[in-house]
């Protein structure tokens, strides 16, 4: 007897989400990029969303709307944050877990500090939170003319070796491209995240009727010269990867308190 033939691969399940809203550049560039890899099904916020970092809604009622924004991929808009557009996908979208959750392109930088503040980011964690496997891609360009040809090509290379690689379930990449055009990247660089962040300033100014409100601004310094970080990776034209996690704990600082506290 002929040996039974074995079973077709199943199609990956790639959810998509950002948080610059489903009508953003950015992920309709991802879409492109990886819409043949899989089936790629998007739930994105209905606005931008920049900067919620893992806020979610709890004082009001979420809407889901489907949308016809990409040819041949459904898609669908959420009222609520990043992170309850993945909520929402997993719940009432795909009913199961997909095999990866792709967020993003992100319009502007979300290295060294700014994963702590990005939408984008903490949506590719909340799915990891969830036992996805993800990634979160950002460009440092904030134009809405922003060129993202290379970043299509790089963002497609990493979700195809994702796809084909045995993932901890809690992986989850924090992926920026740098303002280069495809010649002028060197490459993918695996990097740790820089220490570097925004020396804020508060501006004071008075509205038409006197009252005074604040515009938050500020400039990023870094304060890291190592060469293994994500900003310098960025500056010296590489893709940077840093792989991040939501387990906060300082586990060096842990050991110190167990031996210096002991006996509190």
């Amino acid at each position: 007897m002929a040996k039974a033939a074995k079973k077709k691969k199943q199609e990956a399940v790639i959810l998509i989400t950002n948080d610059d809203g489903v009508s953003a550049p950015g992920i309709r560039n991802l879409v492109e990029a990886v819409k043949d890899l899989g089936k790629v099904v998007v739930v994105a916020p209905d606005k931008p969303q920049s900067g919620m970092g893992h806020a979610i809604t709890i004082g009001h009622p979420l809407r889901l709307v489907k949308v016809n924004l990409f040819e041949g991929v459904e898609a669908w808009q959420c009222s609520g944050t990043p992170v309850d557009c993945v909520k929402l996908a997993v719940d009432k979208v795909l009913h199961r877990k997909p095999d990866i959750c792709v967020s993003g392109i992100n319009h502007g930088a979300n290295h060294s500090i700014n994963v702590i503040y990005s939408g984008t980011m903490s949506a590719a964690v909340e799915a990891a939170i969830e036992s996805i496997p993800s990634v979160g891609f950002s460009l440092l360009d904030h134009s809405i003319e922003a060129d993202f040809t290379a970043a299509r090509k790089y963002a497609r290379i990493i979700v195809e070796k994702m796809l084909s690689s045995k993932l901890d379930k809690h992986t989850v990449l924090n992926v920026n491209f740098p303002v280069a055009t495809e010649s002028m990247i060197k490459g993918i660089k695996i990097c740790r995240q820089a220490y570097a962040k925004y020396e804020e300033d508060f501006i004071e100014r008075n509205d038409p009727t006197g009252r005074m409100y604040y515009w938050l601004t500020g400039e990023f310094v870094n304060f890291d010269k190592g060469k293994d970080t994500d900003v310098w990776a960025l500056t010296n034209n590489y893709v940077s990867v840093v792989p991040v996690q939501f387990d906060l704990t300082n586990y060096t600082q842990k050991a110190i308190l167990e031996k210096t506290w002991k006996g509190v």
